[in-house]
């Protein structure tokens, strides 16, 4: 329901904005006339030099800082970063400086300020433009980086022209009215621009605490996942939290509101809900950590991340399995280093009936030794399984402890140490044979030419 007083609200705001914009097109005048003097020309002259100069100076100093940034081998990446941002910047830089320097000599030369005042502006503008464009370097998303860099520019100059204070008045009086209660544009503009800053201390808080925790041994890797996430989910929420509250919503409104959204939420999205507390189970459970060689199903590779939603597996081939936390929680999953590194491999293969096993079994073993990965404090043991059609059966166990760099290819490597040791010692591997044999009749209508 719209206040009473909105009438009246809506004509103040649109007086206040017409003077507001005639006292705005009565400076603009001033300031245009007074370009026409022969002392703000030769300011303008003056700018216009610094300004090449500076353009000069970025072309002799750019060459030498790449060709200094190329001998400084291992300098970390946000270093370098920050060197290509100065690098493209310098003609700002350097303007600056000689701006602020034509300044003070002008100040020194004149006791009028409107000798110089258009290098004072020119100069704060300057200062205010490299200011915005480190500052907003801190930002990743390119989206907010603009908004901001736009949104400081317009603050910057307002407040240059001494305008702020108009403006804020004419958006104080802009209000949208909220039931029994209004807020104004203004109170929009703060709450926004006050809760991007606390997002992003936020954020900034938590990255580096996460690179911290990352570092930390004395933790095990899921308890560095699940502090990571709490401690994401507390610094976001009391950002939020807390813009909101400064600006003046009252937060104890959204209660109801918020209780039938997540009632709504609830039906609707079961499945994500089940895996975020998933993911909080298997982070305390310890079941699954990061690093951890898992098969499930055809699935097999080693966890690389541990989300809210889902685990990251990457397999030999390269591939990235995106699999959901409740899968894992309620699937069969084989953990080939949940408590240790060691894992067995059986390998099954056959001899002849004339090669005496003993010997089989004493290559079979030397030869497994003799593998890269194959574990010596663990020895592999060879055993007669059965007598089959064509073959004496053999089973070869051996112990590995790095499953992350493969199963397939330690067999592989074991199977060639086996060939290539039977073939020293003249042990065979039978394979099935097949003789045909040819009665007189069948060979007889088999020389018959076809009717």
């Amino acid at each position: 329901m719209a206040n009473h007083d909105s009438p009246q609200t809506d004509a103040t705001t649109l007086e206040v904005a017409s003077d507001t914009a005639q006292m705005i097109l009565r400076q603009a005048e001033l300031f245009a006339s007074g370009l026409l003097r022969i002392s703000s020309l030769t300011q303008i002259v003056i700018l216009v030099v610094l300004l090449l100069v500076a353009e000069g100076a970025r072309r002799v100093l750019t060459p030498k800082l790449e060709a200094w940034v190329r001998t400084r081998e291992g300098m970390p990446k946000w270093q370098l970063r920050w060197l290509v941002v100065v690098r493209n910047r310098l003609r700002g830089i350097v303007f600056v400086l000689l701006a602020w320097g034509a300044l003070a000599i002008m100040q020194e030369m004149f006791r009028f300020p409107s000798r110089y005042y258009l290098i004072a502006i020119a100069a704060n503008l300057a200062t205010a433009w490299l200011i915005v464009a480190f500052a907003t370097r801190l930002i990743k998303n390119n989206a907010l980086r603009r908004i901001v860099n736009w949104a400081a520019w317009i603050w910057i100059t307002l407040r240059l022209l001494q305008l702020d204070d108009d403006t804020q008045v004419v958006l104080d009086s802009a209000r949208i009215g909220m039931g029994d209660s209004s807020i104004s544009l203004w109170q929009i503009l703060q709450g926004a621009a006050l809760l991007a800053v606390l997002v992003m201390g936020a954020r900034f808080i938590t990255r580096t605490t996460a690179e911290r925790l990352q570092t930390n041994e004395d933790m095990s890797p899921s308890m560095r996942v699940l502090a990571i996430k709490v401690i994401q989910v507390v610094f976001y929420g009391a950002a939020i939290f807390i813009g909101l509250g400064t600006v003046g919503i009252d937060l104890t409104g959204l209660a109801v509101l918020s209780g039938a959204i997540g009632v709504g939420l609830g039906f609707g999205l079961q499945k994500v809900v089940s895996n975020l507390v998933s993911g909080v189970i298997i982070l305390l459970d310890k079941s699954i950590k990061p690093g951890d060689v898992i098969s499930l199903g055809d699935t097999f590779g080693w966890i690389q991340t541990l989300g809210a939603r889902y685990a990251s597996v990457v397999t030999r081939d390269g591939k990235e399995y995106l699999i959901p936390n409740e899968d894992l929680i309620t699937g069969q999953v084989v953990n080939w280093s949940h408590s240790n590194e060691f894992v067995r491999l059986d390998i099954h293969f056959g001899t002849a009936y004339n090669d005496d096993p003993h010997l089989v079994r004493k290559v079979a073993i030397e030869a497994a030794q003799g593998v890269d990965r194959v574990l010596s404090h663990r020895p592999p043991v060879c055993h007669v399984v059965g007598f089959g059609d064509s073959s004496v059966d053999y089973i070869l166990r051996f112990w590995i402890k790095d499953p992350t760099g493969g199963l397939t290819n330690i067999r592989g490597n074991v199977f060639l140490a086996l060939w290539d040791a039977f073939r020293e010692h003249g042990i065979s591997i039978p394979f099935p044979q097949r003789e045909v044999t040819m009665l007189p009749a069948a060979q007889h209508d088999a020389d018959q030419p076809p009717a």
